[in-house]
C-alpha cells in the first residue's frame, strides 16, 4: 500500500479516515480534502474495489473534485467523499449503514454525505438514526429526495451552454449525443434529451436497461457498447458512469465535438484536458456540470427550498459559458480555466474569514452549558 501521508500531501488533503466494523463487514474510507469554504460535503459510493489501494485512490480523487465542485457551485462547503468496499447488490445491511452513521457522526460535523454510485436514499435512513450528518434522504424522512434529478438537469444545462458556444443556439434538436451509462443520472439525462429532440446513442453494462430505452423511443435511440461508445461519431459525448474515461487509450479515438457528462473525474489526468484543448474538443468540466445533486444536498442542510435549488442548477449554464470564454481569452484548457476560478474564490473566502466573529455573553454561557 502506498504511503497515505505522501498521497495526502500530493493531493492537498486534510484528513483520511479508515473505518472498519467486523460484524457488518464494513470497510470504508472517508477523505476530507479542503474545508476552506466550509464543512466537507460529498457522496458515499459502494463498489467492490479489488484492492484497498484502488479504493484509496478513488476516494482521494473524488474528494478533491468535490472541493472544486463546491467552489464553482458557490456553496459554503468543502470537498469530501466516502467509499465503501463491497458489492451493493450483496453486502448491504441496515446495520452496516448504522455503523456508517456512527463513524460519520464521530467527525462532529466536519463531513456530510449521502447517495452516490451503489447507494440509495433508503440506505441512509438507517445511517441517519445514528447521526444528522446525512443528506439526500427520502422526502418521507425529512430529506430533499432524489439528487439524481437536479444532477441530470445540470448536465443538460451544460449541454445547452456547449451548444450555444459551438453552434450559436441552445437547442439540442437534431444533435447526436452518445451517453455512456444510463443508470440513475444517465437515464434521466436520456429522458431530457429525448424531450429536446436529440438523437441518442446509449451504452450500459446492463444490456436489459438499454433494450428498455430502445423500446421506449425507437426513433431516437441507438444502442452501442460501453467500451466503444466513446468512438461514436457524435456532437456530444456524455460519460455518465465511472471516471477515467478520457485516458491515453481513448483520447485518440474520440470523434465528438464536445464532452459533457455526469461522471466524476472523467479525465484520467489533467494532461488529458490539455490534449483535448489541443485537439479542439470542447470539455465542460465534469465537477461543474454534475453539480446539481451537490446543490440540492447543500440546500437541504440550510433548509431545503426546491425553487432555490432549481435556480442554482440553471445557473450552471452561465458558469459553463464563463469557463469557455476564459479558456478562449487566455488560450488555456477549460479544465485549467475552471480550476483558476475555484482557487480565486477560495482565496477570497479565506481572506474574508480572517475576520473574527464575536459572540455575546449569552452565547458564550450557552455554549459552556452545552
Amino acid at each position: 500500500m502506498r504511503d497515505v501521508f505522501a498521497l495526502m500531501e500530493e493531493h492537498g488533503h486534510e484528513q483520511v479516515v479508515f473505518c472498519r466494523h467486523a460484524d457488518t463487514g464494513l470497510k470504508a474510507i472517508i477523505a476530507i480534502h479542503n474545508t476552506t469554504l466550509g464543512p466537507a460535503l460529498g457522496g458515499c459510493r459502494m463498489i467492490p474495489y479489488e484492492t484497498t489501494d484502488e479504493a484509496l485512490e478513488d476516494v482521494l480523487r473524488l474528494s478533491k473534485g468535490m472541493t472544486y465542485k463546491c467552489g464553482l457551485a458557490d456553496v459554503d462547503f468543502g470537498g469530501g467523499k466516502m467509499v465503501i468496499i463491497g458489492d451493493p447488490a450483496e453486502d448491504k445491511s441496515p446495520e452496516m449503514f448504522r455503523a456508517i452513521g456512527r463513524f460519520v457522526g464521530g467527525l462532529n460535523g466536519r463531513f456530510f454525505t449521502g447517495t452516490d454510485m451503489g447507494t440509495e436514499p433508503k440506505d441512509f435512513i438507517h445511517a441517519a438514526r445514528e447521526s444528522s450528518s446525512f443528506v439526500g434522504l427520502p422526502r418521507s424522512h425529512g430529506g430533499s429526495g432524489d439528487t439524481s434529478i437536479p444532477t441530470a438537469m445540470g448536465v443538460l444545462q451544460g449541454m445547452r451552454a456547449t451548444a450555444q458556444h459551438l453552434w450559436g443556439t441552445t437547442e439540442l434538436e437534431g444533435k447526436k449525443v452518445a451517453v455512456q451509462g444510463v443508470g440513475k443520472v444517465g437515464g434521466k439525462l436520456v429522458e431530457l434529451l429525448i424531450e429536446k429532440g436529440a438523437s441518442v446513442v446509449i451504452a450500459d453494462l446492463c444490456e436489459e436497461r438499454c433494450r428498455e430505452w430502445a423500446l421506449r423511443a425507437p426513433q431516437q435511440i441507438e444502442i452501442s457498447q460501453v467500451d466503444t461508445i466513446h468512438q461514436v461519431d457524435c456532437d456530444i459525448f456524455a460519460p455518465c458512469a465511472r471516471g477515467g474515461v478520457i485516458n491515453d487509450r481513448t483520447i485518440g479515438e474520440l470523434r465528438c465535438r464536445a464532452i459533457v457528462g455526469s461522471a466524476n473525474n472523467q479525465l484520467m489526468a489533467d494532461r488529458h484536458g490539455d490534449e483535448l484543448h489541443e485537439r479542439g474538443i470542447l470539455y465542460a468540466p465534469d465537477y461543474l456540470v454534475n453539480a446539481g445533486g451537490l446543490i440540492q444536498a447543500a440546500d437541504e442542510l440550510e433548509g431545503y427550498k426546491e425553487e432555490r435549488v432549481l435556480a442554482k442548477t440553471k445557473a450552471i449554464y452561465e458558469m459553463v459559458l464563463e469557463i469557455f470564454t476564459r479558456s478562449k481569452r487566455e488560450n488555456i484548457p477549460t479544465c485549467r480555466a475552471a480550476d483558476r476560478i475555484v482557487v480565486e474564490r477560495m482565496e477570497k473566502v479565506a481572506d474574508v474569514r480572517r475576520i473574527i466573529l464575536g459572540s455575546n455573553r449569552n452565547d458564550r454561557e450557552r455554549e459552556g452549558r452545552e
